[in-house]
């Protein structure tokens, strides 16, 4: 049986040698391979484009992310060495109503400062806000611009 199968394919082999593919369809082979590595070339561009558009707004994210928590930690030392100024200025107080009226200085000066720091804050983490839906809205509009351009 082994025999038989192994001559089977020997004249199958034989026979197809002679075969020809048609023209046309070799020509529409060749088209479709045409054709597939265009369109792959295409979306492998599309693609890069939109990761760089996404690594764009990601470093501009990164970027307000740092800023705003660089000014988080600046605020909070300032305000911990001013609890530590007080803190000391009450402790060489020599009398109760001395040691209340700094107490309250220091309360006062705190309200303000927190008052100006949750301002600048605001204004910060708004600007910082807005430069990266720009970043955003400007690789989006790219992106858009080089699909309908077909790049």
């Amino acid at each position: 049986m082994n025999e038989q199968f192994t001559r089977q394919a020997q004249e199958m082999f034989n026979a197809a040698k002679d075969v020809r593919i048609p023209e046309n369809f070799q020509a529409f082979a060749e088209e479709s391979v045409v054709k597939t590595r265009d369109a792959y070339q295409k979306v492998a561009a599309a693609t890069k484009e939109s990761v760089k558009a996404f690594e764009e707004v990601l470093t501009t994210a990164q970027a307000g992310a740092r800023t705003l928590g660089e000014k988080v930690l600046t605020n909070a030392a300032a305000n911990a060495e001013a609890a530590f100024e007080a803190a000391q200025a009450i402790a060489r107080a020599r009398t109760l109503p001395e040691a209340a009226r700094l107490q309250a200085d220091f309360l006062q000066q705190q309200l303000a400062a927190a008052s100006v720091q949750t301002k600048e804050l605001f204004e910060l983490s708004t600007k910082l806000t807005r430069q990266t839906f720009e970043t955003m809205n400007s690789a989006a509009s790219r992106s858009f611009a080089n699909s309908k351009n077909g790049n």
